[in-house]
């Protein structure tokens, strides 16, 4: 539609309130022909140019001296290509007409992002580098159903929003303007006058790329391009393969030495991808990697969701470190946060004046642990927003896999709330059903989209199907971590070994429901910060004892069935606290200063986890009761365990079998009998109380044969040596 200009529309551009641009800027059919009409702040002359010829057609009037200009082509009746020779002072510039250019936008995708069902929709909203009418420039798009205004503010326009409002699309709720000549790298934002008409200068929800904290514009940048998913990776995440996992928190693995400044992305890549791969760990984690403006959430109050953070690099980089790991074999995996985002002003809190992403009301939009707002998971576009952004990490960073935070935060409508401060469901329930679909559909997203892929949940609670298939009713999810088993064996192991036999069931306890979900077994950052201790510094007794306590709580660990989580310094057991603002403590590594002990934990958790990789029985059937045989649980007086783990008969029927067997207590075990299912010799593959890793060196002499005498209901036992707070693997020969 053509608006005839009238001083008020005029006015109504200087005041940055009009929100209809394209009725009056541009070309515009008239009865005199056709008439341009640009708005130029601060300009003195216009005079248009025929674009394919260079001549110039005409100059336009000066109708407000604060830069608005128009003119009736000379014997002109249909639209054509031009450009503007624009003279400030003395200065004259040739450049491109925004507001000549047609719509970019169908009437389909209008339709998909409002029914929330485009599958990528980052490849429409945000800033995209597109070419049109032969004209590069990025096309911005921005979702803000009730905004009255929305202009494109940054550094190609002195960020004055008076010079390049958008146009609105009623059917979808979604602002647009191509703007040529926009370059990589240019910071924008969007200027919003919002339902209220109220001012507000928002960051853009889905940008590629974003300023580093305390700056929050973001950042012109290309999409990046898919990385295909490969078989080897593929089959490195299935349920019956190893799965050793290394969490890291990018900022504080290493820091530079002379300044304790971060070390960018390849530089993380030369020093981590050879260390992880020489450690035997089949996977990273990366703590979250979104865009966030406070260090000391650790990224886990994320506002750039589509933005790698730009603390250590850019985004080709984050590519090039995962790029790395993929060729060293690793798999990578990202901490994903989809459960809240903080109240920044520049971020999605009151987008357009209203709770656009957010609850409204804060019975169900406030989250009182972490001070955030929580998203409304049953609004369309902010649905497909999120379940697109586990996608989008996926498919262009190559990511093999992502861990869902604080999944319970938000299947439960009354998490950490008491009576009176959160609202039921529809049927009076405590279930977020919502969530609940949002989390079933992003899972279906990522495994239709990108087969191979896995996503993990973080779910502390008791919730029923966590890790079932979403048509059988669960959520979809290929693995949960196992808080009740962390919970309950740390707990076990916090207590002088004199009083573990009173609590001997904190270890077995876990096998009760053990193949009710495909659980990863999580030593997480979570267990190492808030004045929890270390891992370490949990142990009991003396430094001795501390060691070999973690060093047979380990043991335990990479028998148990389920796959491994370790957070970085664990790993050689840090005897403080995670600090994110520093690295870790290599130097307890130098036999100077942290005598051997730490490298002795170092050695066990290396050849742990190529023990792990190297025999089938400690992973094949992490998920079937057919894996794992309890040979002694009840010893608690000893505080005695002892399993058989079992591999994928072969196609004589017969499996491989390796016992695993834990001493809790700082007393020897000599002549220990246990029942076994095999008669044969066994070979101990794995001893932490070896001297290798510090121990005392009790063991079994490298074999034990079995003989034909009853034990714990069995016709064959072995009588075997059980060191003191240890754990030993014992491998029947073939």
């Amino acid at each position: 539609m053509t608006t005839l200009i009238t001083q008020s529309i005029i006015d109504s551009f200087f005041d940055a309130s009009n929100g209809d641009p394209f009725a009056t800027l541009g070309m515009h059919e008239t009865e005199r022909g056709i008439e341009i009409r640009v708005l130029l702040p601060d300009a003195d002359r216009v005079i248009v140019i025929e674009r394919e010829s260079g001549e110039p057609v005409a100059e336009l009037d000066c109708l407000d001296e604060r830069g608005f200009f128009a003119g009736v082509m000379p014997n002109c009746h249909q639209f054509f290509a031009y450009q503007l020779q624009v003279f400030w002072g003395n200065e004259a510039q040739i450049i491109e007409d925004p507001y000549r250019f047609h719509l970019m936008i169908d009437n389909l995708e209008h339709w998909l992002l409002s029914e929330g069902s485009m599958l990528r929709p980052y490849e429409v909203l945000g800033a995209h580098f597109m070419e049109c009418d032969g004209v590069s420039g990025v096309n911005f798009r921005l979702w803000a159903p009730n905004a009255k205004r929305v202009s494109i503010v940054g550094d190609f326009n002195y960020w004055d929003g008076r010079r390049h409002p958008m146009r609105f699309h009623s059917k979808s709720g979604v602002w647009e303007l191509f703007l040529p000549k926009v370059s990589l790298g240019q910071l924008y934002k969007f200027e919003l006058i919002d339902c209220y008409g109220n001012f507000r200068l928002k960051a853009d929800p889905y940008a590629f790329s974003s300023q580093l904290r305390p700056d929050t514009a973001s950042q012109v940048s290309a999409l990046p391009n898919v990385v295909e998913m490969t078989e080897a990776r593929r089959k490195a995440n299935q349920a019956n393969q190893p799965i050793s996992i290394y969490e890291v928190h990018l900022g504080s693995w290493r820091r530079n030495l002379e300044n304790n400044f971060w070390l960018d992305y390849d530089q993380i890549a030369d020093e981590l991808i050879p260390y992880v791969k020489d450690m035997g760990f089949t996977h990273i984690e990366f703590m979250p990697l979104s865009e966030f403006p406070y260090d000391g959430s650790w990224g886990y109050q994320p506002l750039g969701l589509y933005s790698p953070t730009s603390r250590f690099g850019t985004a080709e980089g984050f590519r090039r470190l995962v790029k790395r790991a993929h060729e060293a074999g690793i798999n990578v995996i990202l901490d994903w946060v989809p459960g809240h985002f903080p109240s920044d002003t520049h971020g999605l809190v009151a987008f357009d004046g209203t709770a656009l992403y957010e609850h409204a009301d804060p019975r169900e939009g406030y989250h009182q642990d972490w001070n955030t707002l929580i998203y409304n998971y049953g609004r369309n576009e902010v649905r497909n927003f999120l379940s697109s952004n586990a996608l989008y990490w996926l498919e262009r960073f190559g990511l093999d896999g992502i861990r869902v935070d604080a999944v319970a935060s938000m299947i439960y409508r009354d998490y950490s709330r008491a009576e009176g401060e959160w609202i039921p469901n529809q049927y009076g329930g405590r279930e977020n059903l919502e969530a609940i679909e949002f989390l079933k559909h992003t899972n279906w997203k990522i495994h239709h989209e990108m087969a191979g892929a896995i996503s993990i949940a973080e779910e502390s609670t008791s919730f029923a199907g966590v890790t079932h298939p979403s048509e059988n009713g669960g959520l979809g999810f290929n693995f949960k971590w196992n808080m009740g088993w962390m919970n309950d064996t740390l707990s076990y192991m916090q207590l002088d070994p004199i009083y573990r036999q009173y609590h001997h069931n904190k270890m077995t306890f876990g096998m009760v429901y053990q193949y009710s979900e495909n659980f990863v077994l999580p030593l997480s950052h979570d267990e190492v910060v808030h004045g929890k201790s270390s891992l370490l510094g949990k142990m009991p007794g003396d430094a001795w004892q501390q060691f070999a306590n973690l060093r047979a709580y380990y043991g335990y660990m990479w028998g148990y069935p389920g796959k491994k989580l370790l957070f970085m310094g664990n790993e050689f057991a840090q005897g403080r606290e995670w600090n994110y603002e520093e690295s870790l403590d290599w130097f307890l590594l130098d036999e100077n200063i942290g005598g051997s002990w730490h490298k002795g934990v170092l050695k066990l958790v290396k050849d742990l986890n190529h023990i792990y990789r190297q025999n089938r029985p400690l992973f094949e059937l992490d998920n079937s009761p057919e894996g794992f045989d309890w040979l002694v649980v009840d010893d608690a007086a000893n505080s005695v365990f002892a399993f058989e783990r079992r591999s994928e008969p072969d196609e004589k029927g017969k499996c491989e079998r390796i016992i695993v067997m834990s001493n809790f207590t700082p007393v020897p075990r000599y002549d220990y009998r246990i029942g076994v299912n095999v008669a044969g010799q066994y070979e101990e593959i794995l001893n932490t109380d070896s001297m290798y890793y510090q121990g005392s060196n009790l063991g079994n002499f490298g074999c034990v044969q079995s003989e034909s005498v009853e034990s714990h209901g069995r016709e064959n036992s072995i009588s075997v040596s059980i060191p003191p707070l240890a754990t030993v693997y014992l491998k029947l020969k073939a």
